[in-house]
């Protein structure tokens, strides 16, 4: 029976640290973990592999996509609370991001999404008056690593622990893991890393089979009591079909040529169709918005399947930055002010005309929506009485 008297137990128990944590091998408290992605694990473990992942031309132009998405939304900073210093700590917080590109920062950023994880350092800078942000630069994600307490460390040459980083100078998060104890996220390069790996074999295979068919295989055929030299001058004959118009080999010798069959394209072409495919729903959930298929109205559902996907790449950024840099400026200049909150609205304003012609028949009817149901309904940045 549940022992109501017996106070909470406070101290984590399923840790990751010394041994505790069975999915990893024992590491004690100086070491680093180690990211726990099975390709990265089999192929190295090095983020190298997956640049080189980010080169393939659907992997760049549907990740550019889904960044680009975000991006060109508009963004905005609504106050923590509605006290005079809250609404001041939001007029530097938009005065900061307009200054040093919040649009720039967030691309940037969302390479996370693609990598496991993203860090940023801050400038920060003071004007005499206020602290604040003379620049947000976002850091290659490989520079930097995690101890087993879950710290941010800087690698650097000559010390194979890296470097413990101060507190409030960096902001970072990790994403597409399925649970907490792996700081270095699941990133996008994971599930793309196959599709792109067979696509590229895949094309090789194409570009040999069409070297084959545009100039087909020579075949040299010499008889049993064929000298060195007779051997070497046929070969060079094979080697001229090439390049010259006409050719002399020895008497006795044959050469005939060996056609690649012509079917073999379609199949090649499908192939690399259907790996254009799986990348675009890994990176998009869909494939329609990069491949004209199917009628208006999949495609209109499977843009709003993208769009989902990225809402939740603008909030995943603005939630921790947030809980981060908004904060910590919010704390030094305006003490006791609720931190502001910058957002973004990913919604298009063609799917917003319905709602609203139906909230205002029903406010017509005497009901009047509350100022919670109008921001998650047509986003932040409203204010009772009017906009901001």
């Amino acid at each position: 029976m549940l022992d109501r008297a017996a106070p909470p137990l406070y101290r984590e128990v399923a840790t990751t640290q010394d041994g505790r944590d069975i999915t990893r091998a024992y590491w004690s408290s100086l070491d680093l973990l180690h990211p726990q992605d099975s390709v990265l694990r089999d192929k190295g473990g090095d983020y190298t592999l997956y640049e080189e992942v980010l080169r393939d031309d659907q992997v760049a132009s549907t990740f550019q996509q889904r960044r680009m998405a975000v991006t060109s939304a508009e963004w905005g900073v609504i106050p923590g609370g509605p006290d005079r210093q809250s609404r001041l700590a939001a007029e530097q917080l938009r005065g900061v991001l307009e200054r040093i590109g919040w649009d720039n920062v967030t691309e940037k950023m969302l390479y996370g999404v693609f990598y496991g994880y993203a860090v940023a350092e801050c400038l920060w800078a003071t004007d005499g008056r206020e602290i604040t942000l003379g620049a947000l630069k976002v850091r290659k994600q490989r520079r930097f690593a995690f101890d087993v307490q879950g710290n941010l460390r800087l690698l650097v040459p000559g010390n194979s622990r890296g470097e413990r980083l101060p507190g409030r100078k960096f902001w970072h998060f990790c994403t597409g893991a399925d649970h907490d104890d792996e700081p270095y996220g699941l990133g996008l390069a994971h599930w793309l890393y196959w599709p792109v790996y067979f696509k590229r074999n895949g094309i090789k295979l194409w570009l040999i089979f069409m070297d084959k068919f545009g100039m087909p295989t020579a075949k040299g055929t010499y008889p049993a009591n064929a000298t060195d030299e007779e051997k070497r001058r046929l070969l060079a004959a094979l080697q001229a079909i090439q390049t010259d118009s006409g050719i002399i080999i020895p008497e006795g010798m044959q050469i005939e040529l060996l056609e690649a069959a012509r079917g073999g394209q379609v199949h090649y072409e499908g192939f690399i169709d259907r790996m254009n495919a799986a990348i675009a729903k890994v990176v998009l959930s869909q494939t329609m918005t990069t491949d004209a298929a199917g009628g208006l109205y999949k495609s209109e559902v499977q843009k709003s399947v993208r769009n989902e996907v990225v809402r939740a790449d603008a909030d995943l950024v603005c939630d921790t930055f947030n809980r981060s840099v908004a904060v910590w400026l919010s704390a030094w200049n305006y003490p006791g002010a609720k931190p502001p909150r910058v957002w973004r609205q990913i919604r298009e304003q063609s799917d917003l005309r319905p709602q609203a012609e139906r909230d205002k028949i029903i406010y017509g009817m005497g009901f009047r929506p509350s100022l919670d149901y109008v921001r998650k309904t047509y986003g932040e940045g409203w204010q009772e009485g009017g906009v901001p």
